[in-house]
């Protein structure tokens, strides 16, 4: 009887919780008036400096075909102003944490070419309509760690909640079936580094047309990830599966390894949170990938609100064809030289370790762009409460579908003065979004036969 009053407060907090998800009739309509079909707001800010959203990018550059890297769109804009240690104070109120400490870090080198804001952020139409259903039917269940009635788009347009905002980004559209190939390094502090190369394949369940919300429930898998390293030699052959599940109270990550030294195939069931990444010098946590992936259950999630930053956007240079890895990867950080920042609005979350949960970062504020859900930046503290990462995504449209997504991830640890990135794509392969993957490619015995 004494536990009574309890589990009745529990439950009343989960019901405010699943409460807050709900948007009526009328708010939903805003995604067809004030709203982008995202949620984002349609207007520009009050100075101009970002400007009204007009669709994005609704079609390729000109003699763009499938199979080449991306042309930039905007490579006549001239940088509109550098910021550097010099007029840092001047700008501070449109940058986070993490990014003023890179100045401090890194005082000589470390700059931000700030170019004219373009909102290119686009998606097809079958997702804004997706979008416009989730909005006024999803809800959140188990405390969070799970959502329902919602399919193919990201599921709360108008959020009330941090972790709305979260599940946002780990659901937002990229496609349906992908095939990458790139590299990553993770330079020493002088800068040497070693390429390490490996071929991911994704097939997102959460946007496959035709499935429904309901079968999105019952199979409780959102996508499934397989990755293979192809060098350097010592390591070639090492994979990763990954069946991803939309509710993990109920049915956790599904992970299995395969370690081409043993020529065995194992399951993994570490291979979330804070574990660290595959061949990352421990750098970047197994829940960094992507910016922030699976289940948010060990943290709290808070709301802030918006406000606008310089964020990396459009960031084609970094994506350029033939770009020399020499010239990119420098000592403390890549070669700000090819890095684009615009200004845009951002949705601010910030997540606090759960009492009695373990992770190796106590908080992290996440900088969420509100055209696409993409994270931009993630500011990273440790168990001390000081600044320990800041991670970048450096986004762009990939315009045959269209989606915007990061071609690079870097991950600053600013107490070893190293950084890893990762996505390095510019002497490989390009993205293949047409990729014809089965499920059969994703099982255990499929990883065995890719890694040998």
């Amino acid at each position: 009887m004494k536990k009574l009053p309890l589990i009745t407060a529990i439950s009343l907090a989960l019901a405010s919780q699943m409460a807050m998800a709900e948007v009526t009739i009328a708010e939903a309509a805003k995604l067809k008036t004030e709203l982008t079909p995202v949620g984002a707001e349609r207007a520009g800010n009050k100075d101009g400096s970002i400007p009204a959203w007009t669709g994005g990018i609704t079609s390729p550059v000109a003699g763009y075909k499938k199979g080449d890297h991306h042309a930039d769109p905007f490579s006549t804009d001239a940088v509109s102003f550098t910021i550097t240690n010099a007029n840092l104070d001047e700008y501070k109120a449109f940058l986070t944490p993490g990014q003023v400490k890179m100045f401090s870090t890194y005082p000589k080198s470390f700059k931000m070419n700030v170019y004219p804001t373009r909102r290119s952020a686009s998606m097809p139409e079958t997702v804004y309509s997706a979008i416009a259903d989730n909005a006024t039917k999803a809800k959140l269940i188990l405390g969070g760690n799970g959502i329902e009635n919602a399919v193919m788009g990201i599921p709360f347009p108008i959020p009330k909640s941090g972790l709305e905002v979260i599940w946002n980004h780990i659901t937002r559209f990229r496609g349906v079936s992908v095939d990458t190939t790139f590299a990553q390094a993770a330079p020493t502090a002088s800068g040497d580094y070693t390429l390490m190369e490996m071929k991911n394949s994704i097939k997102f369940a959460y946007t496959k047309p035709g499935l429904t919300a309901k079968q999105l429930n019952e199979d409780n898998v959102i996508f499934k990830f397989k990755q293979i390293i192809t060098q350097p030699a010592r390591l070639a052959g090492t994979a990763l599966l990954v069946h991803e599940t939309l509710n993990q109270d109920d049915e956790p990550r599904k992970a299995w390894t395969y370690n081409s030294g043993q020529r065995r195939v194992r399951r993994a069931p570490n291979v979330a949170f804070d574990t660290p990444g595959t061949a990352t010098d421990g750098l970047r946590t197994t829940d960094d990938f992507d910016m922030y992936n699976g289940s948010p259950s060990r943290y709290n999630w808070k709301l802030v609100g918006k406000k606008e930053i310089f964020i990396p956007y459009n960031s084609y240079k970094l994506h350029a064809k033939g770009l020399d890895y020499d010239d990119l990867i420098k000592p403390g950080h890549i070669n700000q030289d090819y890095v684009r920042y615009e200004k845009h609005r951002v949705w601010q979350v910030e997540a606090t370790l759960k009492e009695g949960m373990r992770h190796t970062y106590k908080k992290r504020v996440f900088f969420i762009d509100e055209d696409n859900w993409q994270v931009s930046i993630a500011d990273i503290y440790d168990n001390r409460d000081e600044l320990y990462r800041v991670a970048m995504a450096h986004e762009l449209n990939y315009y045959e579908l269209p989606a915007s997504w990061s071609t690079l991830e870097v991950f600053h640890d600013l107490q070893a003065r190293r950084y890893l990135v990762q996505g390095l794509d510019n002497n490989g392969k390009m993205y293949n979004f047409d990729a014809n993957l089965k499920d059969k490619q994703f099982t255990s015995s499929a990883l065995r036969r890719a890694g040998r």
